[in-house]
């Protein structure tokens, strides 16, 4: 089974959320109910971008590089270039 690397996007708080999981719709129901500290502001966070991986490894490198931009702009040009 692969994992992803995930962005979730709240428009209610117009913010963003890079996240990795095995199972991105348990991973989803989650963060829309509470299940995150990082994501309890809003509850209609929708994937907006996903990107599978081989092992979980390289999808926790690959959030990491992504949230070391530091950079929404960074994020929209993900999500629009798939």
């Amino acid at each position: 089974m692969p994992f992803y690397v995930y962005i979730l996007y709240s428009q209610s708080i117009d913010s963003y959320y890079v996240g990795q999981s095995e199972n991105l719709a348990d991973r989803l129901y989650r963060h829309n109910n509470s299940g995150s500290k990082s994501t309890k502001k809003a509850n209609d966070w929708t994937i907006v971008y996903q990107r599978p991986f081989e092992t979980r490894a390289l999808a926790m490198a690959e959030e990491k590089r992504i949230k070391r931009q530091k950079s929404k702009a960074y994020i929209i040009q993900l999500i629009e270039t798939g």
